[in-house]
């Protein structure tokens, strides 16, 4: 079931000379979750006007009645900005569907402005289901990409609308998308910084021109439209810099790119967050430059994006491979990253610690520093040619099963490894079909 999201602004009473601030409220995660889950409530505040403006901000829990309140503080916005406010509250006690309420106060005017949230009662974080999956224009492995690559190539905005109904008429309300620019580079293996940038754009970008060789004209712009209409939650791609590459140059790159994301796409009310498509080993690179590189990139990456949008996470997907070796690591990156979501559990090398065990050390460092630990949960199994094909659902189900300490479930990808039936263009074939059906006869069983 979609969860209902609700969302609303009203202004209430007048206040000579100024502009009504634009409020914003994220949860994280996003609705529905469990009452097993401490819920990261974020509230965003700008400031229109020439002049500084203190505002009177609390949160509500369904009405804004002093024995509802949940939070409150006085926040000092500059001229032009925007401020943020956060804090965290079980769930444990919440039952059913509320709604968060933002009030923002200055003198004799009030806004607010409020997220709906579904609390399943569970004895697990997990909701045991997908709560949502990737959406990816091109694969970036020919190889890997075979069975779809061509046809996705070839899909129109309207179907890739289409790819967001089917993934919510199963009950996935999260959209990942993989990449807002292609570029199939490694870190320590180019000189973009002497040379330029060279990749290529899934949208109209103003900045880097160059485009991908897609039939779409902006897929993202289509994805974040069809979402708005399902009441969805949209993660946008800020990359490909380079695989792995969280260098100056990446950073000041992703900066860039951010701020022409929010500008053309942030007053979509599904634009839920930021994806940093680059991905990581699990042990972050695993020498003593590369784990200086990464902290800092999220360090500073993340005070930047709290200035275009304070209350919108930021998430990495690293594989769970090898983690140990960057233990003394974890801490201080995790302080800086709002989402870890790592994918390969159910694969790790011989050797290493079995997939439970990462899942537990990530977990205990993501408690501490006050980060999100989801999973990438892999759709596909690997063919003879090394082509991605669909997974069987016993082994999508079994990792459901085995993994319930997970805040959400996110699956790579809903594109080219399944597909509705009633899809114009289904890339990938009848085996995701077949992939699709089979979750969908799941679902139904489960409830």
């Amino acid at each position: 079931m979609t969860a209902v999201l609700m969302i609303s602004l009203v202004f209430v009473g007048t206040l000579a000379g100024s502009e009504s601030p634009t409020l914003s409220v994220t949860l994280v995660p996003p609705s529905p979750v469990t009452n097993q889950v401490v819920l990261d409530v974020r509230g965003a505040v700008s400031n229109p006007s020439a002049e500084p403006r203190d505002f009177e901000a609390a949160f509500y829990l369904d009405e804004t009645v002093e024995d509802k309140r949940l939070h409150g503080e006085s926040v000092m916005v500059a001229p032009g900005a925007k401020a943020g406010l956060r804090f965290r509250v079980p769930t444990e006690r919440w039952r059913g569907t509320h709604r968060v309420v933002l009030q923002v106060r200055e003198g004799g005017a009030s806004w607010t402005e409020s997220r709906s949230v579904e609390v399943r009662p569970s004895e697990v974080r997990s909701t045991g289901r997908i709560d949502g999956t990737w959406v990816e224009f091109y694969h970036w492995s020919e190889r890997e990409g075979r069975p779809w690559n061509e046809s996705v190539k070839e899909m129109t905005d309207a179907q890739w609308a289409e790819q967001v109904r089917g993934m919510a008429e199963l009950g996935m309300n999260v959209v990942v998308l993989e990449e807002s620019f292609r570029n199939q580079v490694y870190v320590g293996k180019h000189r973009m910084e002497q040379r330029g940038y060279h990749g290529r754009a899934y949208y109209p970008s103003e900045r880097y021109p160059e485009r991908m060789p897609i039939a779409a004209v902006d897929p993202i712009e289509a994805v974040l439209a069809e979402a708005d209409r399902r009441d969805m939650y949209v993660f946008i791609p800020v990359g490909m810099y380079a695989w792995f590459d969280f260098t100056r140059g990446s950073l000041e790159w992703h900066q860039r790119v951010m701020a022409e994301l929010y500008a053309r796409y942030g007053h979509h009310r599904s634009f839920y967050g930021w994806y940093i498509p680059e991905e990581i080993q699990g042990n972050l690179g695993n020498t003593p430059e590369r784990w200086t590189e990464i902290v800092t990139f999220f360090r500073e990456l993340k005070a930047f994006a709290r200035g275009v949008a304070p209350d919108k996470p930021i998430m990495l997907a690293s594989n769970c491979h090898q983690v140990p070796q960057a233990a003394a690591v974890y801490p201080e990156l995790l302080q800086h990253l709002d989402i870890l979501c790592p994918f390969g559990f159910h694969r790790m090398p011989e050797g290493d610690l079995s997939g439970d065990a990462a899942a537990a050390m990530l977990q205990q460092w993501c408690d501490a520093a006050g980060a999100h630990l989801w999973m990438d949960m892999e759709l596909f199994v690997f063919g003879p040619d090394r082509a991605l094909l669909p997974r069987p659902i016993e082994a999508v189900t079994a990792d459901l099963a085995r993994y319930p300490t997970f805040e959400k479930v996110l699956a790579y990808q809903y594109t080219g490894l399944m597909n509705a039936p009633w899809a114009t263009r289904k890339p990938g074939g009848d085996a995701t079909v077949a992939l699709f059906e089979a979750y969908r006869d799941w679902l139904r069983e489960q409830r």
